[in-house]
């Protein structure tokens, strides 16, 4: 027989599944700015997928990936003559700081 005093495994909390608010709200805010991203990319006209990263403090950075190398990238382009998007590596893209560096020193 089972005495009010008795915890037996079955009335512990510890033991019982347990679903939190603040998990599954995480899960669908996950979720929902992926989805978001996506539709803006689509509205765009581009096609890409996204991934994430851990960060420091247990948070999620979202990532675009590259859809020639598959690298994970913050700026995604479209080349300047073709119709393709990349990442700078991929479309052999410079900033203007690279490409021109070196020339007003070498004119001095």
């Amino acid at each position: 027989m089972l005495s009010p005093y008795d915890l037996g495994d079955f009335l512990v909390a510890e033991n019982c599944f347990k679903i939190k608010v603040d998990d599954l709200l995480k899960k669908a805010q996950e979720g929902l700015k992926i989805r978001l991203l996506e539709a803006h990319a689509e509205a765009l006209g581009v096609e890409v997928r996204f991934t994430t990263s851990k960060t420091k403090f247990h948070g999620e950075r979202i990532w675009f990936l590259c859809p020639n190398c598959g690298r994970r990238i913050g700026t995604i382009y479209k080349h300047p003559t073709a119709e393709i998007f990349g990442c700078r590596i991929c479309l052999n893209l410079k900033y203007k700081k690279q490409r021109f560096k070196g020339m007003i020193e070498s004119s001095v």
